[in-house]
């Protein structure tokens, strides 16, 4: 049986020579050269070599983000302080339960933001710090961080805005980059220009500074407390509860950027990174690409500095947004940007729906049939 399998493949491989060795078609050659090629090879040159090539097209920032505990270390944890709140108790003993002391009166409070296209939730911000707030500042340029011109969003919707016209310093800037820059760069360059914009505003050693982007919200009490206390550190980063699209999607706890400063003349930057190791538990909202309308989406997509992490044109498609956003999906397709596979796997899929709206900015919940769009259940948006 064996010698007539021999036989068999040895009358092949003769006829091959012989057919490959005289004037023949192209499609001939091929043919006979398939024939001596062993199986498991063709298997691995058209088949599985292909396959890890487009899957590394399609997947490759999945596997580079699954691996990332391999190549790059956990950031040094924060050092957490406690929180004390609760409507019933007075300053003087919240500043105690701190380990601070109350002040004879309050410090005063700048609050300063550069501005894209969230007119929504600068009116939530707004309403929610207005009592506290001596002089809001904001910052619009013409253009986003990745050089996109834009019109001057804050200008067109200032009417909506009356309401802080007396505590408000106002300034546009041009854009700064041309298409193709890094908008790391932009960005930088519009917060230089917000520190020089605080200085016009009146801001002055010891007043207090929050930092932080328009929908980085720092809850009323937190703020009132820290204008009232003496203790605090100089610089303290604020852990916001973290949400994605609307506050129906609860992300783990994570925002740590806002950050509230202690005013230094010469010292005193205005930034968005890590300044401190303190990090002040519970103390507002941070709801992530939080938009009414379906179009704001692919232009926050467009134009935010990590606009990179568009690799296909069907992620700006209104109707798969539209689903990523009910089913609390990654509108990059990406895997949790984490350090520990414990964490990758933990996280990965949906984000699981909530059904509170307990401990929600006060306007918001005043003003439910205007925003209702940010509540569980309302997950459809204009032009979805």
């Amino acid at each position: 049986m064996m010698a007539d399998v021999y036989s068999t493949y040895k009358k092949r491989d003769d006829i091959c020579d012989a057919v490959c060795g005289q004037e023949v078609s192209r499609m001939s050659r091929i043919k006979c050269m398939i024939q001596s090629l062993d199986f498991r090879l063709i298997i691995l040159l058209f088949v599985i070599i292909p396959t890890l090539f487009v899957s590394i097209y399609f997947h490759g920032q999945k596997v580079t983000y699954f691996l990332r505990p391999i190549w790059q270390k956990p950031p040094k944890p924060f050092i957490p302080i406690p929180h004390y709140y609760h409507e019933n108790v007075s300053i003087s003993t919240l500043c105690k339960l701190h380990g601070w002391t109350v002040r004879e009166y309050p410090r005063r409070v700048f609050d300063a933001v550069l501005f894209n296209n969230e007119v929504d939730m600068l009116t939530i911000r707004w309403k929610e710090l207005y009592p506290y707030i001596t002089q809001f500042v904001l910052l619009e340029s013409n253009s986003t961080f990745t050089g996109i011109p834009k019109p001057h969003f804050f200008a067109i919707n200032q009417a909506r805005f009356e309401f802080v016209n007396r505590r408000l310093t106002y300034a546009t800037i041009p854009g700064g980059s041309r298409k193709g820059w890094n908008p790391f760069y932009e960005e930088a360059y519009q917060r230089v220009a917000l520190d020089r914009l605080l200085r016009i505003a009146g801001i002055e050693d010891d007043d207090l500074l929050i930092m932080s982007d328009v929908d980085e919200i720092p809850s009323a009490h937190t703020i009132n407390l820290l204008r009232w206390c003496d203790g605090p550190p100089q610089v303290m980063h604020l852990h916001l509860r973290n949400f994605l699209y609307s506050f129906e999607f609860n992300k783990e706890h994570k925002s740590w950027r806002a950050s509230v400063h202690r005013y230094q003349k010469g010292k005193t930057r205005y930034a968005h990174y890590r300044q401190t190791d303190y990090l002040f538990a519970d103390s507002g909202w941070h709801c992530s690409f939080c938009f009414r309308k379906i179009s704001d989406f692919v232009f926050k997509m467009k134009a935010y500095s990590h606009s990179d992490r568009i690799r296909f044109a069907h992620y700006l498609d209104p109707k798969r947004i539209q689903k990523v956003i009910c089913r609390g999906d990654d509108l990059y397709d990406m895997l949790p940007e984490e350090f520990t596979f414990k964490e990758i796997i933990g996280n990965m899929g949906p984000i699981p729906h909530s059904y509170s709206a307990v401990n929600l900015p006060a306007y918001l919940l005043n003003n439910v049939e205007e925003y209702k769009y940010l509540l569980p259940g309302n997950c459809v948006r204009e032009g979805g």
